[in-house]
């Protein structure tokens, strides 16, 4: 009887050949380090490019917030050239956690499965549960450094952008809650990082394939995000009401309503009642000069009420998000370590 066909021992049997955790650290990154490699290189060049971009934007920031008086042709110009190009890569950035979750962590377990070397691994004086958890604890460490590492470069990289002064001063303003950003600062990105190692980890194990666990990461995680970003993100902490229509812009809009008497009236202003009350709609063209539909509905004894989450709340959101995003990442691995627990050989 070989090696490879020796049943594997149950862990209570594990006692007899005692192996140091310290060991699985080396076999970790031996087994590892290209799939690690690959992480470095991704996150290396992203963050040059970071890097050499951000300080051109904070040059170019600096300029126009230093330029008096702002009026000037001179200082119009700046604002003018203020690049706004890098908003676009926030959008592409989206993609770097499912990446390491599908290419790192679904193979993590999926690929010894696959080809059939767990029948070994399993022999040996380390124990199954053991090896499970050493694999995904290092790897999720390294990787939740490594993400909170870039993210926090991308923050510096957008800061400029979400400045409270930007509209006076006529540059882009986005609001600290931006959609294609807010998931790449702070301890998001980590913990998104280390959700998706933890779902490809757990798809590894169920499918027992490589590709298949592949693309079965990147589907959870995408079908993951959009939900928490449509849906669960809005809901962490109840928004303010305000009927000021001066709503700062860097705040985040969840809605807007007209009232009557204190009572719903609607969530926009019919074309009907905008014919009766208004000359026309908002807008330089219009018979109205630009009048605004607040203006104009308000003698009537229509008030719109908007509700928002202030800048002020960016921080307590971000750790609502990454503590139940970790929580989820230390279920799915409990449930990872499990199943290879409960797993024949």
């Amino acid at each position: 009887m070989t090696a490879l066909t020796v049943p594997a021992r149950p862990d209570k049997d594990d006692a007899l050949r005692p192996v140091p955790w310290r060991r699985m650290a080396g076999i970790t990154w031996r087994q590892h380090r290209i799939a690690l490699a690959g992480v470095a290189v991704l996150l290396g060049a992203l963050a040059v490019y970071e890097w050499l971009t951000g300080e051109s934007l904070h040059h170019a920031w600096v300029a126009v917030i230093t330029c008096h008086p702002a009026s000037s042709p001179a200082c119009q110009n700046l604002v003018r050239a203020f690049p706004e190009n890098f908003l676009s890569l926030g959008s592409l950035l989206q993609v770097v956690p499912a990446l390491i979750g599908a290419f790192v962590g679904a193979p993590v377990l999926a690929r010894e499965l696959e080809t059939g070397t767990f029948r070994y691994t399993w022999t040996q004086g380390f124990g199954r549960w053991r090896w499970a958890l050493a694999k995904l604890a290092l790897l999720a460490v390294v990787l939740a450094a490594a993400a909170g590492a870039f993210g926090a470069l991308v923050s510096w990289h957008y800061q400029p952008y979400f400045a409270t002064g930007n509209q006076a001063l006529g540059l882009p303003q986005l609001s600290p809650f931006d959609s294609d950003l807010f998931s790449l600062r702070g301890v998001a990105l980590p913990a998104w990082t280390l959700a998706a190692f933890a779902i490809g980890a757990l798809a590894g194990m169920l499918i027992r394939r490589v590709l298949p666990a592949i693309v079965a990461t990147l589907a959870a995680y995408a079908g993951l995000a959009f939900t928490a970003g449509l849906y669960l993100r809005e809901h962490y902490l109840t928004p303010l009401v305000t009927s000021n229509p001066n709503v700062p812009g860097t705040a985040w809009i969840i809605g807007q309503w007209w009232t009557k008497d204190g009572r719903f009236a609607f969530a926009n202003p019919p074309l009907s009642l905008l014919d009766q009350f208004c000359s026309a709609g908002p807008g330089p063209s219009g018979k109205g000069g630009g009048l605004l539909f607040s203006q104009c509905l308000a003698p009537h004894g229509y008030t719109q009420r908007t509700s928002y989450e202030p800048a002020s709340r960016f921080w307590p959101f971000q750790w609502i998000e990454g503590g139940w995003l970790l929580a989820l990442s230390a279920l799915l691995i409990a449930a990872t370590i499990w199943l290879v627990h409960r797993r024949a050989a």
